[in-house]
């Protein structure tokens, strides 16, 4: 039987340099989002093309500003995506707490 103790200090600093670590791997930046995204950036943002960019934009649900060109609320784009998005609410069970 393998026991490991650790003080609250030592096992903080331990989850801290592992989740240092596992950030640096990561390919891409975390940043806050601007209060609109434009087409470039949802491309970006959900890594798809000029054409699947194009369906999801000429969707009626879709949440699009077109009268000062083609702008996303952010907010709004990720309210759609919460309510579009099936597969969590049938795949997932809910947190519970621990303790």
């Amino acid at each position: 039987m393998i026991n490991v103790n650790f003080d609250s200090a030592e096992l903080r600093a331990l989850i801290r340099e592992e989740m240092r670590a596992a950030l640096n791997d990561l390919d891409w930046q975390v940043r806050p989002l601007p209060p609109m995204l434009t087409r470039n950036e949802l491309k970006q943002l959900l890594r798809i093309g000029n054409t699947k960019t194009s369906e999801l934009l000429g969707r009626e649900d879709f949440p699009v500003l077109r009268e000062a060109g083609v702008l996303i609320p952010t907010h709004l784009f990720m309210r759609w995506v919460e309510d579009h998005t099936e597969w969590v609410e049938q795949n997932v069970k809910p947190f519970r707490s621990i303790g």
